[in-house]
């Protein structure tokens, strides 16, 4: 094997290796993106429910119930913080576990 057939095995190595890094990146934007969705859906429903209320709720199942709150239970986990009636709770949302693999979804 010559230099030139080595320097073209590594340039198309080194294509592949960026194109991965590229695909995974987009993945995790992509994941991302979701989660601030489920995110804003929680913020704006306890929003809602205070201006229609008077008070923020003491969960996330009181949104679901009164304010059509809808997320995928199996895919996210909600963690709703709410430590008093006027001030608004903090949220926090991540992905659940893969159970087959153990990787995020």
């Amino acid at each position: 094997m010559n230099r030139k057939d080595l320097i073209k095995i590594l340039a198309i190595a080194a294509v592949l290796v960026l194109a991965v890094l590229l695909v995974n990146r987009i993945d995790t934007a992509h994941e991302t993106a979701e989660t601030d969705i489920v995110r804003d859906a929680v913020k704006n429903a306890a929003i809602t429910c205070y201006a229609v209320e008077g008070a923020y709720p003491d969960d996330v199942s009181y949104l679901r119930e009164n304010y059509r709150l809808a997320y995928d239970e199996d895919r996210y986990l909600v963690t709703y913080e709410a430590f008093a009636s006027n001030m608004i709770p903090d949220i926090y949302v991540t992905e659940r576990s893969n159970e087959r693999g153990g990787e995020d979804l």
